[in-house]
Order: structure tokens, then C-alpha cells, then sequence
């Protein structure tokens, strides 16, 4: 049965965008475009690690990409209304198919030329074929084992500025039917202030079958702490598609992250990339460190690095919410 292949398993290329619109990122399109410029290099790993392919929408963005990517990745001209192409990019099976959805730009709060045809022309590019699905899914809304199992929050599946009808039933059948898992295991809620309504790929993460990561809150004064602490309770009673109780490892939040009027954001370390070699860990704060020391044993064979992303986080995601893998 076709699947989607886990994270950790060989990328043939990682999609990802180039900051490119002025008028969306402001003071922050400098600093952005230096942060996925480093990200790309870490994974990229002096051609060690995995093929970049990245977007660039307009010729300035185009240019600019070039030259501060060098040969790391391949800059590849084309239209998209910003860069999270988790959400509007397609998802790759184990058949090499792209599997594209609907997208209504999370919930109807950001909708901008061209971010629903960007599913269709990565696919074009990677030379795919395309399969778009007639319902609203984003992929940092959903997490996948490669072993049946699919982890998602009701906060975002259910919630009815996506698909209004749908129930936990109906969620599944839809989701079983489109990417070939087995079962769906269902948290409540994400973090504070999170405009994708909940996305679990700011929550938990799967990094080996039946072994999934989440965060602890950094003290008392963390303003995710109880929905932290309830996660990792709901996680540890949960079993995956093959029966195994899910081993639950957590590592330490962000902490109180403010915008500049002073409101809570939803940085998050659960956004890190599993690169060919590398993984990319967004660090915000002093518990940087301490995040990628305990990420480190779980991936055995590849390299843990945390790298800024303050500036790419003022656009709403970070390293996970930005690429898309194409497995190998």
C-alpha cells in the first residue's frame, strides 16, 4: 500500500521558499532571507546532505537568492504568495505521487495570490504526478510515522473555518483515503496565539516508530505550560497503528517569547527539520542549547544544529512551516 514516507527517511530534494515579498516582510525580508539562507546550508552540508531546491518569486528575489546561495541549492524562478509551503506545498507518497489540497489560507486570516497553485507547480517541477484532494488540509497540520500512524489536533482538523462539516469520523476517512494511514491519534489544542489554529508540527514530532518528541514547559511562567503538560499526558496513553505504546520524550520549551507589543508567540523547538544529515532546530532563547543537547541522542548518524529563526517567525512558522521533502 502506498504511504508517506516518515521524515527521517532519504530525501531525493527539499522544496523550500525565498522570502520575496517586501511588502509582507518589511524590516524582517533581510534578516529572513540570512536565516533560510543558513538553514539551507546546514542541510545542504557541502553536498553531503540533501538537494535544496528553492522558489523565488520576481527577478530582485531571484537574484538575490543566487548570490547568497551559491551552489548550496537550485534557485528556480516562480510565482507564490509567501513561503510556507508545508501548508500549500504537496505532500510526496512512497509512489513518488504529489498529493495536493485545498487551501484556504488557514482559516481565511492570511489568502494571497498564487499560494494555491504552488502544490501543483512543485509537482510540475519535481516531475510528479499531481493528485488534489477535494478537502482543506495543511501539512504542519498533520504528522506522520511512515508506519500507519497520523497525529493531528482537533483545534485545527475540526475546526470549521477549514472543513466545516467534518467530524473525527469524517477526518479520518477523508485522511486514511488520501495518504494511506491507519489510524488517527488526536491531541486537543496548540500553542497560545498560533494563527494555524493548533498545527502539530508546533506541538509533537514523531523520530522513530512508536518514539515521539514534545516540550516541557521552560518554568511556571511559560504561557503554554498546562497545555505542554497535558499534551505529554495524552501522548503517553496513546498507541500507534502497530500497537505500540508511544514512548514520549520531551525536551524543553522556548519559554515566553513576545512580539514587539509585548504578546506571547508561538515559538516552538517542535519545528525542526530532519534533514539527509542534518537537522535544523529553530532557537530563539538561552534554552537553545538545551533544546539541541536533548534532541541529539534521537538522532543517531546526523547532525543537530539550532540556528536562529527570530526573523522568520515575525512571518508566522519557522524551519518545519518553510520546506517540504521529496522523498528519495
Amino acid at each position: 500500500m502506498t504511504t508517506i514516507p516518515a521524515e527521517w527517511r532519504p530525501h531525493k530534494a527539499i522544496w523550500t521558499g525565498w522570502p520575496s515579498a517586501a511588502d509582507l516582510w518589511g524590516e524582517d525580508l533581510d534578516p529572513a532571507r540570512a536565516e533560510v539562507a543558513a538553514m539551507i546550508r546546514a542541510l545542504w552540508d557541502g553536498g553531503k546532505g540533501d538537494k535544496i531546491r528553492v522558489l523565488a518569486h520576481g527577478r530582485e528575489a531571484e537574484a538575490s537568492a543566487k548570490l547568497a546561495l551559491g551552489q548550496a541549492a537550485e534557485v528556480i524562478p516562480g510565482a507564490f504568495g509567501d513561503i510556507w509551503f508545508r501548508d500549500t506545498g504537496p505532500i510526496f507518497d512512497s509512489a513518488g505521487v504529489a498529493h495536493g489540497f485545498q487551501f484556504n489560507g488557514w482559516g481565511g486570516k492570511y489568502q494571497l495570490p498564487h499560494d494555491d497553485e504552488v502544490g501543483a507547480r512543485i509537482a510540475l517541477l519535481a516531475k510528479a504526478d499531481y493528485r488534489r484532494h477535494d478537502f482543506i488540509l495543511e501539512g504542519g497540520a498533520i504528522e506522520m510515522d511512515g508506519e500507519g500512524t497520523l497525529l493531528t489536533t482537533r483545534q485545527c482538523l475540526l475546526n470549521p473555518n477549514r472543513n466545516a462539516h467534518w467530524t473525527e469520523e469524517g477526518a479520518e476517512v477523508a485522511l486514511k483515503r488520501a495518504l494511506g494511514v491507519e489510524k488517527v491519534l488526536w491531541l486537543d489544542e496548540g500553542l497560545l496565539n498560533d494563527h494555524t489554529d493548533g498545527h502539530i508540527d508546533n506541538l509533537a514530532r514523531f523520530v522513530a516508530p512508536g518514539k515521539v518528541v514534545c516540550q516541557a514547559p521552560a518554568n511556571r511562567d511559560d504561557p503554554n505550560h498546562d497545555v505542554l503538560e497535558e499534551i505529554a499526558l495524552e501522548l503517553g496513553a496513546m498507541r500507534d497503528a502497530k500497537g505500540r505504546k508511544l514512548e514520549v520524550i520531551r525536551i524543553p520549551s522556548v519559554g515566553l517569547i513576545e512580539d514587539e507589543d509585548g504578546d506571547a508567540i508561538p515559538a516552538s523547538h517542535m519545528n525542526f527539520l530532519i534533514g539527509n544529515s542534518t537537522v535544523v532546530v529553530p532557537i530563539y532563547s538561552g534554552s537553545g542549547d538545551d533544546a539541541v543537547n536533548a534532541l541529539a541522542p534521537l538522532f543517531p548518524g546526523r547532525k543537530v544544529v539550532g540556528l536562529s529563526s527570530h526573523a522568520i517567525l515575525t512571518g508566522g512558522g519557522s524551519f518545519h512551516c518553510i520546506t517540504q521533502q521529496e522523498p528519495a
